[in-house]
């Protein structure tokens, strides 16, 4: 086969270190669309991004060129590096160590896009760390509670 072709669409979704609310509706506001334009020059098509105070979620296109991993790496290293420079409050900004990744099938991608939308209202009712291990469990990803929280 000559030409490498893919639509693999992911659900990233990863916190500020030890769950820091930092992340007030302005930075968030200048945030997405930093995310949005780190994910386009990866080759990764944003599709929504969106989260709370502590965490984000992002819902994208993977590249056939790119691992999950390193993705996310890419992402957290410079958008952190950014939000270091977004003001003194920030100047110690870190994301968590790990994250989350989920396959997402194109039959559920309105749903998840909705979900993502919703998180200020969904956040109301329910703490992100709650929300990461209803999610661990719904997509059946074992995990250890000694090592998921930094």
């Amino acid at each position: 086969m000559p030409q490498s072709l893919s639509r693999l669409i992911v659900h990233i979704v990863f916190s500020t270190k030890s769950r820091v609310p930092v992340l007030n509706e302005s930075i968030r506001h200048e945030l997405y669309p930093y995310l949005a334009g780190a994910l386009r020059n990866l080759e990764c098509a944003a599709i929504k991004i969106g989260g709370a105070a502590d965490h984000v979620h992002l819902l994208c296109l993977l590249s056939k060129n790119l691992a999950l991993a390193r993705l996310v790496e890419k992402l957290k290293t410079g958008s952190s590096k950014w939000l270091k420079t977004r003001g003194p409050h920030l100047h110690s900004f870190h994301w968590q160590n790990g994250y989350g990744g989920f396959s997402v099938s194109a039959s559920q991608l309105e749903e998840v896009s909705r979900y993502i939308e919703q998180q200020q209202e969904h956040h109301r009712k329910i703490s992100f760390q709650d929300e990461y291990r209803k999610l661990l469990d719904k997509y059946g990803v074992p995990y250890d509670e000694r090592f998921v929280w930094d």
